[in-house]
Parts: structure tokens; C-alpha cells; sequence
């Protein structure tokens, strides 16, 4: 639901800055894709998880991989060490402005190394929360620059949250 004149300002606003698109996969990715026509004229890359599902996906845009990572098992601190790491040398390399998410997990160490660097955060909660929140979103909230919830229903568990609609 956008004007003519706010496509004008976000072409102006944003025509030199970059834009950093970073989720997990699966629901998350496929969340984070419905948002790739929202940026034309945009200059983004994207950060995931690389899986076959990811892989096919991403390669026609600019892209960084994660190593995919569970709570589960016993590699889970491992990967996650190395997620951490690898975040920030991604954020080094590219200097976004903006860091847009969709979660879960995998997207953390990037938000919070953005934060630190003093980029802007935009945090999507998960389409699949209709009446609570989820990990990653609980733990950036506090300090996302915007939060926005795909139900109505969310606006009560994230009081300072905007809803629009859905990505879908």
C-alpha cells in the first residue's frame, strides 16, 4: 500500500545505500523473497543458511551463506561460534545501512553485530505468530529501529510493533 510519493522518497532515500537481507531457512527464507520486489532499484544482498532449498534460490542475486544451524545436538555451539564470526566479516566486506530480517536464529549474530556498528534493524516477526512471540524476535525487539507483525493479534505482544499486513 504505497503512493507514488512515498516510492519516490524510499528510491531517493535509499538509491545509494545497501540493504542486507538475512533469514534462516525454510518459512523464514520464503518470508524474507516475498520482500525482493519491494527492492528495485535497490542495492541488496542476501545472507542465509545454505541448504539445497536456499542455494537454487539465491544464486541469481548477490549472497553469503551461513552454515545451517539447529538448537539441537551437541555442533550447535560450534556452528553457531562460527555464524557469529562469519556475520561480522559479511558486515565488514559489505558496510549495509540497513539489515532487514525475517529471522530465526541464524539471523541473530548479523542484527546484533549491525546494532553495534550502528545500522538500521528491520525485524519481521514470522507469519506463523499469530498470538506469541518468537526466540529471535524476543531477543531483537528491544533494539530494532522497526518491528513489524504479520497479525493484528501481535500488536498486543509486541506493543511497539506496526502491522501492515502480511507478506504474502
Amino acid at each position: 500500500k504505497s503512493s507514488a510519493a512515498s516510492d519516490v522518497y524510499k528510491r531517493q532515500t535509499m538509491s545509494h545505500k545497501k540493504v542486507c537481507m538475512v533469514s534462516s531457512t525454510g518459512g523464514h527464507f520464503m518470508e524474507l523473497m516475498q520482500l525482493i520486489p519491494a527492492l528495485d532499484d535497490i542495492n541488496f544482498y542476501i545472507v542465509t543458511e545454505k541448504n539445497p532449498s536456499t542455494v537454487q534460490i539465491v544464486e541469481q542475486y548477490p549472497h553469503y551463506y551461513l552454515i545451517q544451524q539447529q538448537r539441537r545436538g551437541w555442533m550447535f555451539p560450534f556452528k553457531f561460534a562460527y555464524n557469529i564470526i562469519i556475520s561480522m566479516i559479511y558486515l565488514l566486506k559489505e558496510n549495509p545501512s540497513t539489515i532487514i530480517t525475517t529471522g530465526a536464529g541464524a539471523s541473530y549474530p548479523t542484527c546484533k553485530w549491525a546494532k553495534i556498528l550502528g545500522k538500521k534493524i528491520i525485524y519481521i516477526e514470522s507469519f506463523a505468530k499469530l498470538n506469541s512471540e518468537s526466540v529471535t524476535g524476543r531477543m531483537i525487539y528491544p533494539f530494532a529501529d522497526k518491528f513489524f507483525v504479520q497479525w493484528p493479534e501481535m500488536l498486543s505482544v509486541y506493543p511497539n510493533a506496526e502491522y501492515h499486513g502480511t507478506v504474502y
